[in-house]
């Protein structure tokens, strides 16, 4: 069941893909067993309070899956190739449906992949960031990945709440896609990482099939222009600054451990 934060006649449903192995991927199936259902209740819950809500939710360019346009922008028709990315669509389209139907006031941040140094140690990029670290400080000696071909459009979480809380400042609901407009892969992540340490990452990096995603979305890249026009929105730094502040923090974490010892 997604996670609900309430502030000030707000709700907000949280979710998000995870990394590309199989065990994350039996993880993201168990919890979309709920997702969809859940999404139902709650907007039965906004629906039947005496004063109107306001409500976000967190909808997943995995809705998008093999999308038939690059950027996509939010009418690409929805073809996700995931179980999360079928959970996600339809939660998107209940909040739709209660939006035009009842006049619910739910606004969908369909959200590209958005990082911070919080992440999950089960998402590739936070698995990254760590592995680079352990490695430089001679924790560990590998990072073992899928298929680091793979692309996706990366932005900073902190650019990504600001633009959750715009939707709902705004006068009117609507659906708004939150990207950066930008690709990169897997492999470019771990140049950039190994980059912050002074390691070359090939002698460090290993692949395992199981870690290979079933089906690889096509190229997910976000745009954004609907919510820079209409709520001024835009993406802050740089990929490669995002890169180095999940490993600096890594790095930070590792030695605050060391001189505590």
């Amino acid at each position: 069941m997604p996670r609900v934060r309430a502030s000030e006649g707000t709700l907000t449903t949280a979710g998000a893909a995870t990394d590309f192995s199989k065990q994350a991927e039996i993880e993201k199936i168990a919890q979309q067993v709920g997702n969809a259902p859940a999404t139902l209740r709650l907007l039965e819950i906004v629906r039947s309070q005496p004063q109107p809500l306001r409500l976000y939710h967190a909808s997943s360019s995995e809705i998008f899956g093999n999308a038939c346009e690059v950027p996509q922008p939010e009418n690409t028709p929805l073809h996700p190739t995931s179980p999360y990315g079928c959970a996600k669509a339809f939660a998107t389209q209940l909040a739709q449906v209660y939006r035009q139907s009842y006049g619910l006031f739910v606004c969908n941040g369909i959200l590209y992949n958005h990082e911070s140094p919080r992440r999950g140690e089960n998402f590739v990029t936070r698995k990254i960031a760590r592995a680079a670290a352990r490695i430089a400080r001679n924790l560990e000696t590998e990072l073992v990945l899928g298929n680091i071909e793979s692309q996706r459009d990366w932005g900073r979480a902190q650019d990504y709440v600001q633009a959750m809380w715009l939707m709902l400042q705004h006068h009117t609901a609507d659906d708004y896609v939150v990207a950066t407009g930008e690709s990169h892969s897997v492999r470019e992540f771990v140049e950039a990482a190994f980059a912050v340490v002074g390691l070359p990452w090939q002698k460090y990096v290993k692949h395992d099939s199981a870690f290979d995603r079933p089906t690889e979305p096509a190229q997910l890249v976000g745009c954004a222009d609907k919510i820079r026009k209409i709520l001024g929105w835009k993406p802050r730094g740089t990929f490669r600054e995002l890169v180095r502040e999940m490993v600096e923090t890594e790095l930070d974490a590792i030695d605050s451990d060391r001189s505590d010892e």
